[in-house]
């Protein structure tokens, strides 16, 4: 039987679905007009982008290739170096067009880390889509060409976005009180 989230552990609203979807349709023009006349390889970061990817690519309405990478900590810290790629890119990028789509963009160790590892294999081009930029909490510099939302410093769920793997399935963001044992990396 699972374990049920105490009613007082209900998320409270930050973004609607219907504001995620407009800034995903928002998002989908900008992309669609610097990708015009490419074909580029979206990157994911499993497991928290898989919805907003979704979205995203029925917005595009464009060709687009899709792949998906899983970063993993090492050990328990923060900082790039407690970073590891737990499952690689399965496609060849070198000449690519290559968008890199996020939910969160918090700390930037994640989204360095993988940046590296991206521009190692030589894409023609890369650019950085997170729906959520937590730019307060940035110890690592990070250029994001497409943000959805500006976040506030709080600890979001929904929309595919978990805590311990529950709230994934919520259509709207939320917040809930920090989790004491939350991923300092996020």
């Amino acid at each position: 039987m699972a374990e049920e989230t105490p009613k007082s552990a209900e998320p409270k609203i930050l973004y609607t679905r219907e504001q995620i979807a407009e800034a995903v349709a928002r998002l989908a023009v900008e992309i669609r007009r610097d990708y015009q006349g490419k074909n580029p390889v979206i990157v994911g970061i499993m497991k928290g982008s898989f919805m907003f990817i979704a979205d995203l690519i029925r917005a595009l309405e464009m060709p687009v290739e899709v792949e998906f990478v899983v970063l993993a900590n090492a050990s328990i810290g923060e900082g790039p170096s407690k970073l590891r790629l737990a499952k690689a890119l399965q496609t060849d990028i070198q000449g690519r067009h290559v968008l890199v789509v996020e939910d969160i963009l918090d700390s930037g160790y994640t989204i360095d880390f993988l940046l590296n590892y991206l521009r190692a294999r030589r894409p023609a081009s890369f650019r950085l889509c997170v729906l959520l930029d937590k730019e307060d909490r940035r110890k690592v510099p990070v250029i994001v060409n497409y943000r959805g939302f500006m976040a506030p410093n709080k600890f979001v769920v929904g929309y595919g976005i978990d805590y311990d793997e529950k709230y994934r399935y919520l259509s709207d963001i939320g917040y809930i009180d920090e989790p004491s044992s939350h991923d300092p990396a996020r």
